[in-house]
């Protein structure tokens, strides 16, 4: 399970892709499949507005998450770590 911020928990399994929003959001195609996949309903922020700081996309949805994309990445790879750890 990866924490993304206040109450939301993923599972690791889940995970498609964790990015900054700092170095996404200024190209076009970014902006323009953020709006897309808001305007579906498929976005769930959990970090107050314009304290955004990645948006992790899931099997099932997109999360505008406070945390940052490398403090996930580390957070999803040290889990995928440890379980490999315990399979061993």
């Amino acid at each position: 399970m990866l924490h993304l911020g206040g109450n939301t928990v993923v599972p690791t399994k889940d995970l498609v892709a964790i990015l900054s929003l700092d170095t996404a959001k200024p190209g076009t195609a970014t902006r323009e499949f953020l709006q897309l996949v808001h305007d579906e309903g498929f976005v769930q922020r959990i970090a107050e507005i314009g304290k955004e700081k990645s948006f992790v996309i899931t099997r099932e949805r997109i999360y505008l998450s406070p945390i940052s994309a490398i403090t996930l990445a580390k957070r999803a790879s040290e889990f995928k770590y440890t379980l490999s750890d315990a399979e061993a």
